[in-house]
């Protein structure tokens, strides 16, 4: 996998009347992580679809490289771009073997059959998502955390310069969860990937952009993004950041009520 450059340029999307996001700008250098951050109902799950090219923006445009998505043909955006969606599906009961070699479709020639390659790189990106051996599982018995690896793996036999994930650790348990980021944290490519954690956003990515109904509000490293009246203005929640001793953020969340930071809280929602 290589690295590209993703970036929205005040990009703004509408159904119908209704607005979802209006002069978004976001930015992912090459190599980064990037972590989309806001309540649901803030659009990011729309915003990673405009960044995939799966949406077309209503204003503004989002590049590639330097170059404007729309441009593109879908078969070179699958080359060069892969996103793994919240609820993995297919219609079809196939192997996960079979769900991961979906993702080499773009690199065949039309008609082409499955290459003694393409099964390698399958069988290895299934090793790399934890799920070593599960090559003839059929989907149907899947937990819903092995559909989302699967779908990971199906990603990752895309060799895409830009890996867009929507949610990836809500099927998780925690050990998967970690591994997961840490991959993601450590892969050459460039990663944009929408969470609600916000620890793990915090341990995890180069780079945050917090939304809230639609509009960026904050962007910038961790420790610019999370800070307390911030979590508490978009949250509405009452939250302390500390800094552990290797330098991380660490969030701790007050209890409704607690007089300790009901102040602040109420400050900042007011």
């Amino acid at each position: 996998m290589t690295a590209a450059r993703v970036h929205a340029d005040r990009v703004g999307w509408r159904v119908g009347a209704v607005p979802i996001l209006a002069e978004v700008a976001l930015t992912a250098a090459p190599g980064t992580t990037v972590g989309l951050l806001g309540p649901n109902g803030s659009g990011k799950s729309s915003l990673l679809r405009l960044l995939a090219g799966l949406t077309r923006p209503d204003s503004g445009e989002v590049l590639l490289d330097d170059v404007v998505l729309g441009t593109l043909r879908p078969r070179a955006l699958a080359r060069r771009i892969a996103m793994v969606a919240q609820q993995a599906a297919t219609d079809v009961d196939m192997s996960a073997l079979e769900v991961v070699l979906l993702g080499r479709i773009p690199f065949r020639p039309r008609l082409a059959g499955v290459s003694a390659p393409d099964v390698e790189l399958a069988r290895n990106a299934l090793a790399e998502a934890g799920l070593a051996g599960f090559e003839r599982r059929r989907w149907s018995s899947l937990s819903g955390g092995e559909r989302q690896r699967v779908d990971l793996a199906r990603a990752l036999v895309q060799e895409p310069d830009l890996l867009l994930l929507d949610e990836p650790t809500n099927h998780l348990d925690i050990k998967h969860q970690l591994e997961l980021l840490h991959f993601l944290a450590s892969s050459p490519t460039t990663v944009v990937v929408t969470l609600h954690d916000l620890d793990l956003a915090a341990q995890y990515c180069d780079r945050l952009v917090l939304l809230h109904s639609g509009r960026v509000v904050a962007a910038g490293s961790p420790a610019e993004v999370l800070t307390p009246d911030r979590i508490a203005q978009v949250y509405e929640v009452r939250a302390d950041v500390d800094t552990t001793p290797d330098g991380r953020l660490r969030i701790s969340y007050g209890r409704p009520g607690d007089e300790a930071t009901a102040g602040r809280w109420e400050k900042a929602v007011s």
